[in-house]
């Protein structure tokens, strides 16, 4: 394997690292609404309250990774998204500092408020995330200098749009089923109705998608024949899609959590096997595609990487067990909650 295909697959794994955990965080705050008092939007925010800011170092380190290991294709990426992203972080930002500011005053008008900037940024978010994937999937007007020759509306086609509809639906489902990990009672009940509903609408979505995908980007087909491995990836994906019902109605919340998380982990998967070997795809010409290749560091500055990656990720992932361990059970409220 060449430098450049291994950062590709560890830029990869970080972005599957990171929708796995911000996932459900995400969701959490797409389902706040539908808890029926503050006592039970306290708990689904404490929910996440430990875990959330760490989970967002994986998108961090995912951009910094792109930047050093591509920076030609980190350079187009983002100029060609530069409104969206700064949406993007600004409903990032929007969400922490709803969950900061939220239990700074007891006054129902100032919570609610803040209750609907948590929600208004968890649902942009999530969505602004499908449109980039979308639009990454159908392709960019990239012309020969590597610049976006389009406009910030003519990213809001149809197929980017119903991405972004189907990742808003993917989050909601996986939030709930992290819900159901985390909360007890007749919120759970209610919790698994959420669940139910989520996985109705995220599969009815996700099929109309898969229809659009195969009819609309036709390198997809060529990817399955240059990579068999991929009907694997694929199987599985369907396998942990087929046992989160199955989970739900068997009361296994646990077991419906890790098939949520091993879903998106193969469509991210499968997303950048779509890709490969390309990081943006022209819609202009085919020869001004930006590669693991044309658009990569030196090799030695991957390979200076490489080392440092393999030094500090087993300290990433310890800390991030070691967190999630810590902070195992069920949510509770005490003084020391949001």
């Amino acid at each position: 394997m060449s430098l450049q295909t291994l950062w590709f697959v560890l830029l990869g794994v970080l972005l599957a690292g990171y929708a796995v955990l911000d996932g459900f965080d995400l969701g959490v705050g797409i389902l706040h609404p539908w808890a029926r008092d503050d006592r039970e939007r306290r708990l689904l925010m404490n929910s996440i309250g430990p875990v959330w800011d760490g989970n967002e170092v994986w998108l961090v380190t995912f951009g910094g990774a792109l930047f050093a290991a591509f920076p030609e294709a980190y350079a187009t990426a983002f100029s060609s998204f530069y409104l969206p992203f700064m949406l993007l972080l600004f409903a990032l930002v929007f969400r922490a500092v709803s969950m900061e500011f939220r239990s700074k005053r007891e006054s129902p008008a100032w919570r609610k408020a803040w209750d609907i900037s948590f929600f208004l940024s968890s649902l942009t978010a999530s969505f602004l995330f499908g449109v980039a994937a979308g639009n990454l999937i159908g392709g960019l007007p990239i012309s020969a200098d590597k610049e976006f020759a389009g406009s910030s509306l003519g990213l809001l086609r149809p197929y980017a749009l119903l991405a972004g509809v189907l990742t808003v639906s993917l989050f909601a489902l996986h939030g709930a089923l992290y819900l159901n990990l985390k909360t007890t009672g007749d919120l759970q009940l209610r919790v698994e109705g959420w669940a139910r509903r989520a996985f109705g609408v995220f599969f009815a979505l996700f099929l109309l998608f898969a229809a659009a995908t195969l009819r609309g980007v036709p390198r997809i087909l060529s990817t399955s024949g240059r990579m068999p491995g991929l009907w694997a990836v694929a199987a599985l994906g369907v396998l942990a899609l087929v046992n989160i019902p199955l989970s739900i109605s068997r009361r296994r919340p646990g077991t419906a959590f890790v098939s949520s998380s091993v879903l998106i982990a193969t469509l991210v998967a499968l997303f950048g096997a779509t890709l490969y070997p390309n990081l943006v795809v022209s819609t202009l010409d085919p020869a001004w595609n930006l590669t693991v290749a044309n658009a990569a560091s030196s090799e030695k500055t991957l390979a200076v990487m490489a080392v440092i990656a393999a030094v500090g990720m087993p300290f990433v992932l310890g800390y991030t067990a070691y967190l999630y361990w810590v902070f195992r059970g069920k949510t509770e409220l005490d003084k020391a909650s949001y």
